[in-house]
């Protein structure tokens, strides 16, 4: 059974941690970035792949430090992922993060973590994350594609409208939730 709570963070409001600068820290970086492109994100890392510093060299909001992972670097962090293959390293951190009470995610290492990194569908406005569980982001990957072949282009458009039918519509809270939802169950009947 799949308990896991699906959220949508405001990255900007919050200081993250990327431990690892190669292939690995770099998809975690780009999911973040793609997604939140003013996340504030400290990376650290011993090696930086080019690929790495070739990305992040003029984001302003991204801080490399090339050097070895340190206590302190969890300090004034809620969120921290780790794409290191460093066992040592990822169990030490492990327990850094749980007494300190950051959300960590662990590359490849399900059991070591608090939250997964899924597969995003975005067009527009509209945002859909697809979880596994952690057992298959290769199928995450796939619904992902689908979906983004199912949703049209012009879902923006749609919901620009809604938004505004919303923002007009007077009465109560159920009213308007009746309302809206009779408007949007045409577009799911097609």
């Amino acid at each position: 059974m799949n308990t896991l709570f699906p959220i949508y963070i405001k990255m900007h409001q919050i200081q993250t941690l990327v431990v690892g600068a190669g292939p690995v820290g770099l998809e975690k970086l780009q999911a973040i970035l793609n997604n939140s492109p003013q996340a504030k994100v400290h990376v650290v890392a011993e090696e930086i792949s080019d690929d790495f510093s070739a990305f992040v060299r003029d984001r302003a909001t991204v801080v490399v430090s090339q050097r070895s992972f340190k206590e302190a670097d969890l300090d004034g962090i809620d969120v921290a992922i780790l794409a290191t293959d460093n066992a040592d390293l990822n169990h030490w951190v492990r327990k850094l993060a749980s007494a300190k009470h950051i959300l960590l995610n662990v590359a490849d290492k399900p059991s070591l973590c608090d939250f997964y990194l899924g597969s995003v569908v975005q067009k527009g406005d509209l945002k859909i994350g697809i979880s596994t569980n952690g057992k298959s982001p290769t199928i995450a990957k796939r619904v992902k594609e689908l979906l983004q072949e199912l949703i049209p282009e012009e879902i923006d458009e749609t919901l620009a409208l809604m938004q505004a039918m919303r923002n007009e519509l007077k009465g109560d809270l159920q009213h308007k939730i009746s309302v809206l939802n009779a408007h949007t169950k045409e577009l799911l009947i097609k």
